[in-house]
């Protein structure tokens, strides 16, 4: 008789764990499946998918459910264990070592690894099987696995238990990794995701073009000389100032100055504050997530960066703020460049980004600069303003003129370097001029 019970006991212990074993499953497949997976399910006529599609309306309450079988089941055959090692064994100590070893192995290995990876592998068949229990399972529970996750939230400090699959940030980010090692998304959409999340902890300041590399016009200079001004730099967006470079009054808008001087011809020598837009003003500190939705909703393009000074600080556009998603946005004017281009005749086409150092090497001279490192930055600092196209400075006996603009904020890409012609040195007043080797007189 006591064979009998025992093999009893047994037989439900088996029963139980494949139970949570099953519920191990579920609770894996709908931690990994979407609601958008569920509805391409069902417009893919899949069976079951209206059952799954009810499910993942309500992920919480299933995963509960889920939840609460499997741990009922694992304790209860963790007793019925305990029972039948009570009935093989006499000493205490034997039955306690042998249930406790029993049920580490079987709720670590039928429980814990197995099922939870069977669920992550196959998320919409596991979830989907799960699907046609969970919803008349929860039926009949009722209210009951909610009430239990209230108990457990008002004797859990914090915010108690969780609602969704995810408990934060670091594991939303850990699954979209997981996604991509699995192929199910590429790696240019696994960086973009990780993109959108630093989005949130970026501040506008690290976003903006800062005020030493931005083109300004004076209010007081004509439309014509603003439509120069934007051919020449490529900008379609320029600040407006009034008094010095802290005083923005205004954007200009290239649109806005063509369809003034389509209009009427005369409109040329007109101010070029008749024309512009009003400034929008964002503190450096503001975050660039927050930013981006007021450019949405407000349908602005641009804004001026000031400091805790008041100071203008910068510039941010909508590009900008995309980029630091989608990753460097190029036209198709955009082409690499070697570093160096013999032009012939002493003359040489470098990018904007060459070190002063290989200039100085290029032309034997020595440029000591403390400032700057960059040849479009020795440039800048020679003309004391923003180069554009055109712009020339000589600086050591090297003549560089920049060339042509580059990227879509139209910074000076290549410059063209030559060697300064030295000037023949003028004879002292007063004294004879050099006779005319061809005898000719006045």
């Amino acid at each position: 008789m006591a064979g009998d019970v025992t093999g009893g006991y047994l037989a439900a212990a088996v029963a139980l764990v494949v139970v949570a074993w099953l519920a191990a499953c579920a609770e894996a497949g709908l931690a990994r499946l979407s609601r958008w997976r569920a509805e391409e399910a069902v417009r893919a006529g899949r069976r079951g998918g209206a059952k799954l599609l009810a499910v993942t309306a309500d992920p919480t309450r299933y995963l509960n459910v889920a939840l609460l079988v499997r741990v009922g089941c694992e304790m209860a055959a963790a007793v019925l264990v305990t029972l039948v090692c009570a009935e093989s064994f006499d000493e205490n100590w034997k039955v306690v070592l042998t249930a406790v070893g029993a049920m580490v192995l079987v709720s670590y290995v039928a429980v814990g690894v197995s099922p939870r990876t069977i669920g992550r592998q196959h998320p919409l068949n596991t979830a989907t099987a799960a699907a046609y229990v969970l919803l008349p399972l929860a039926r009949i529970m009722g209210p009951i696995p909610r009430l239990l996750i209230l108990l457990g939230n008002a004797l859990t400090p914090g915010k108690g238990f969780r609602h969704g699959p995810f408990a934060s940030e670091a594991e939303l980010r850990a699954v979209v990794d997981l996604a991509e090692k699995d192929s199910l998304i590429e790696d240019t959409e696994r960086r973009m995701v990780h993109s959108v999340f630093e989005l949130g902890d970026t501040i506008v300041r690290e976003l903006m073009v800062p005020r030493t590399d931005l083109v300004m016009i004076e209010r007081y200079k004509t439309i014509r000389q603003a439509l120069t001004l934007a051919l020449r730099s490529g900008f379609s967006r320029i600040p407006v100032t009034g008094e010095n470079e802290d005083d923005v009054v205004g954007v200009v808008y290239v649109k806005d100055l063509a369809r003034r001087v389509h209009i009427n011809r005369e409109a040329e020598s007109e101010p070029v504050a008749t024309a512009m837009r009003p400034a929008v003003f964002v503190p450096d500190t503001k975050p660039a997530g927050d930013l981006l939705r007021e450019m949405q909703r407000d349908r602005g393009h641009v804004a001026v960066v000031v400091d805790e000074y008041g100071a203008t600080a910068g510039l941010v556009t909508i590009e900008d703020i995309l980029e630091e998603i989608v990753g460097e946005i190029t036209d198709e004017y955009d082409r690499e460049l070697p570093p160096v281009e013999d032009l012939g005749g002493g003359e040489y086409r470098v990018t904007a980004r060459l070190d002063i150092d290989d200039l100085g090497d290029l032309f034997g001279v020595e440029i000591q600069e403390e400032d700057v490192e960059t040849v479009g930055g020795l440039l800048a600092k020679a003309l004391g303003r923003v180069p554009i196209p055109g712009a020339t400075a000589v600086v050591e006996g090297v003549r560089i003129t920049a060339e042509s603009v580059a990227g879509r904020r139209n910074q000076i890409g290549t410059v063209l370097v030559r060697r300064e012609p030295e000037a023949e040195p003028e004879p002292p007043e007063g004294s004879a001029a050099a006779p005319d080797p061809s005898g000719a007189e006045d």
